[in-house]
């Protein structure tokens, strides 16, 4: 007699399901934890993490980058020596059109001096009261020359300048997260567009050499800092700058409203 065929266990199938269902999950498990493992400990070889967050500084108004700050700088070093020499040009100029320009430099950064300081002070970023070293040699350049002379160092060293800070302007106004900082870029394009439009229109910015002078990019080593730390004076009725103007600057600048915060190490 032949032995009738055994059904099959339904306990064994429902395990060999129900293990296959856990073992398929575990594996999913292990997938998704294993990069957050892997990575949680990988430090940042670059350091970028730890330099932005060590550069950046929260502030009500946004996040204040080191290049909004420099920004900042820049644009107080620009009023610095452009408008004195507008107001050379307007006293100096052969022509109506480098007179012009002139009152342009001077107007435009009147405005752009007292925005620029009122953002210092909302920020808190230390900025100069004297033109940097290159800035001094422009000065006394345009302080020299007379005549056509003065009209073509005029329109041409002024041109180059606001050549290279044009797109200073442009790079900080993208980037940057901080409302004020970006306010003030759009007030320095606005003001820097317009000088380069009233410099073109003398006639007598060589554009061939403009072209060669902005496409080399100066070297970091030998380019002048920005300001030193002694350039900027604290605000208060003993140091207010004196109202005798220099021969090379015959326009007095407003004293910083900010000044350098004392360093921790100072006695």
């Amino acid at each position: 007699m032949r032995a009738r065929p055994r059904p099959p266990v339904q306990g064994r199938g429902i395990l060999s399901g129900t293990g296959l269902i856990i073992a398929c999950l575990a594996a999913t498990l292990a997938a998704l934890v294993f990069p957050i493992w892997s990575y949680a400990d990988r430090s940042d070889p670059t350091g970028s993490v730890n330099v932005l967050s060590a550069q950046t500084v929260s502030t009500a108004y946004g996040p204040l980058s080191a290049q909004d700050r420099d920004f900042v700088v820049k644009v107080r070093l620009a009023g610095l020596w452009e408008l004195p020499a507008g107001e050379m040009a307007e006293q100096k100029g052969t022509t109506a059109a480098v007179r012009t320009a002139g009152q342009h430099l001077v107007d435009g950064h009147i405005s752009l001096d007292a925005h620029v300081r009122g953002v210092a002070t909302q920020l808190n970023v230390p900025i100069p009261n004297q033109p940097n070293d290159q800035q001094r040699q422009w000065l006394a350049t345009l302080t020299a020359a007379q005549g056509q002379d003065f009209d073509r160092e005029f329109a041409n060293i002024v041109r180059l300048a606001h050549g290279r800070v044009f797109s200073v302007v442009a790079q900080v106004r993208a980037a940057t997260q901080n409302t004020l900082v970006r306010a003030l870029a759009d007030d320095a394009n606005t003001t820097v567009l317009d000088h380069i439009k009233v410099l073109e229109a003398t006639g007598y910015v060589d554009f061939s050499t403009l072209a060669q002078q902005l496409a080399v990019t100066p070297s970091p080593a030998a380019s002048p800092p920005v300001f030193a730390p002694s350039d900027a004076i604290p605000v208060g009725p003993s140091t207010a700058p004196s109202a005798t103007p220099s021969p090379s600057a015959p326009y007095t600048m407003p004293p910083a409203t900010t000044s350098p915060p004392p360093s921790a190490d100072s006695p």
